[in-house]
């Protein structure tokens, strides 16, 4: 069962000719976030959501001991990150979904939520929707963890993002200005507890607690 927001249907339109292209588009920017990906998953265990699973390329990185459902707007992304799975260690399970809706995601049932760069491609009126789904699908104090780009407060390096942002918003759907940090803040349920940079003031890991 998959129920997606009519207002993300032209983003999974888009996302159906991306997939194909989409490590291969991506692989500049990857040679740099293959370095990350072990050091954000390394304590992730147990029940696990990774919304905006994407192609999978977080999968090989979780440890043995996580349950990893991953789900996704896209059924051509999934498609990728089920055969990626296939050389991973964790358990995943690929489900087509909406993270504005998650209609068949129980609920308090995971342990961990992860995201890597899907509120970046989320518009900013839709993310209070997500971030709700977020809070209804963690159980009682579950963690989550979110990496997202935004746009440095450095001249020279905010100049080479605006260079790239149309290129950017054109294949993936994805800005650098979505106000995220402050729509969970605003959450009743998910408390943030660090936010960091990975590299100078534009890859934002958001980590918080989930406390319903």
């Amino acid at each position: 069962m998959s129920i997606v927001n009519e207002e993300n249907r032209s983003l999974e339109a888009k996302y159906r000719i991306t997939s194909r292209l989409y490590d291969v588009l991506d692989y500049p920017w990857e040679r740099q976030y293959r370095e990350w990906r072990p050091r954000l998953l390394s304590d992730v265990r147990g029940a696990v959501i990774e919304v905006g699973v994407g192609t999978g390329r977080n999968l090989p990185h979780y440890h043995p001991d996580a349950e990893v459902t991953g789900i996704d707007l896209s059924k051509g992304m999934l498609k990728r990150a089920t055969r990626r799975s296939r050389s991973a260690v964790c358990t995943f399970h690929p489900v087509h979904e909406d993270a504005t809706v998650m209609a068949s995601v129980p609920t308090s049932h995971f342990d961990w939520l992860v995201s890597t760069f899907l509120c970046c491609v989320m518009p900013d009126h839709l993310q209070p929707a997500a971030i709700e789904q977020f809070a209804r699908v963690l159980k009682p104090g579950g963690r989550f963890r979110l990496l997202e780009m935004v746009y440095s407060k450095d001249p020279a390096l905010r100049r080479r993002q605006r260079f790239f942002a149309p290129f950017v918003q054109m294949v993936y759907g994805a800005r650098f200005d979505r106000d995220t940090l402050s729509h969970i803040e605003q959450s009743p349920q998910l408390h943030v507890t660090e936010t960091h940079y990975l590299k100078a003031d534009t890859y934002l890991v958001i980590d918080g607690l989930c406390r319903k």
